[in-house]
């Protein structure tokens, strides 16, 4: 997946956005990539039956948004790291707030785990989509 970042350029509606280097740029979109990627591979696994990847993956992920998503302040980049921060987050929440309903009825609590795993496995693959089309996450 290789981009030509001297024509991404931030939308009309983007206010106070910077206009960072290639190097910058490219770096962004690396770590983006691979956050990207860890995201979906545990998305993925949570989708598949019988397939489980450790949360350690997540939270490595989540941990690596966190520490380098100060770089990307005032850049488009700066929106999908919110973006991948706010769905590790809310899907956690989630999980934790249905877990109850897991424990007690086996088969509304496994539904609602699929439904949360599914939207998350969405969010994550419309955030790489942009991402990969230089484009901002609008409602991040």
């Amino acid at each position: 997946m290789t981009q030509d970042f001297t024509r991404i350029q931030p939308s009309p509606t983007e206010t106070n956005v910077r206009q960072p280097s290639t190097e910058e740029l490219q770096a962004l979109n690396t770590i983006g990539t691979i956050s990207y990627l860890l995201h979906l591979l545990v998305a993925v696994s949570a989708v598949i039956p019988g397939v489980q990847i450790s949360a350690a993956v997540l939270i490595v992920a989540l941990l690596l948004d966190v520490a380098k998503r100060k770089d990307a302040e005032g850049t488009w980049h700066a929106s999908h790291f919110k973006w991948r921060i706010r769905s590790v987050l809310m899907a956690g929440f989630l999980y934790l707030v249905t877990a109850p309903l897991f424990l007690l009825l086996f088969l509304p609590g496994w539904i609602a785990w699929v439904i949360i795993s599914i939207w998350f496995l969405y969010r994550i693959i419309i955030g790489f989509l942009a991402m990969n089309k230089g484009r901002p996450m609008e409602h991040s």
